[in-house]
């Protein structure tokens, strides 16, 4: 028995589980993007973080991480909890092939298990949905949970795909920004890039709280 879990968020640099085997690749026909809302891990319901998810986006690719787990169905199930548990924000699961770096014309892996969610806000209480940069950029500043600040998820983030040889215009992008709003706040770090993650500084934000109920108990688990 076995299976494989793809990571696009911080399960590149931080998987949480035993895992046999860690393949660095992509995926097709999905981007990046920071539309879902985070309550129990890098934000609250009254101060949601703003991590990772996926959209669909014909041509596109997303560089991560695929993690291969192999030991019978105990080992499974054990690890399938646990992300179930961590990935609770995500209101379902796809399978999709995975390309491995250098190897393009055929998928490394079938039917690579991928956390996402529907980008619906009706039917999805956790889809924040997209916002101008700025808005993005001071609410991942100013968010923080049990697991940490929002901006160090980002900035882990960037770093962790700087580290695969893989980086991401648009996690560049939104991380510049958030460094300039803790700039102008007069709270964070210096002006120019620099991946590494930001001190924790409590700072309280403007944007609109998210009216939510966590649908467990918080653990201290990233998301």
């Amino acid at each position: 028995m076995v299976f494989w879990v793809f990571g696009y968020g911080s399960l590149v640099w931080n998987p949480g589980f035993q895992y046999d085997e860690k393949v660095i690749g992509y995926i097709r026909d999905y981007r990046r993007v920071f539309d879902l809302a985070c309550i129990d891990h890098r934000g609250t319901p009254e101060q949601p973080a703003r991590t990772c998810t996926l959209e669909y986006n014909p041509g596109a690719i997303c560089w991560g991480a695929a993690f291969c787990v192999r030991g019978g169905p105990e080992k499974e199930r054990a690890t399938m909890e646990y992300l179930e548990r961590r990935e609770c924000e995500y209101d379902h699961k796809i399978l999709i092939d995975f390309y491995k770096e250098g190897e393009d014309l055929e998928p490394a892996v079938t039917g690579t298990i991928v956390f996402m969610s529907t980008p619906d806000k009706l039917s999805n209480k956790y889809y924040l949905g997209p916002a101008p940069l700025d808005v993005m950029a001071r609410q991942i500043a100013t968010a923080f949970g049990p697991c940490g600040n929002n901006r160090d998820y980002l900035f882990l983030l960037e770093k962790a795909l700087d580290d695969i040889g893989h980086r991401d215009d648009m996690v560049i992008e939104l991380a510049d920004e958030v460094r300039k709003v803790l700039w102008i706040l007069g709270r964070g770090g210096p002006k120019e890039k620099k991946m590494v993650a930001a001190p924790h500084i409590p700072i309280t934000s403007d944007i609109p709280s998210l009216k939510l109920r966590p649908r467990q108990e918080a653990v201290a688990l990233d998301s």
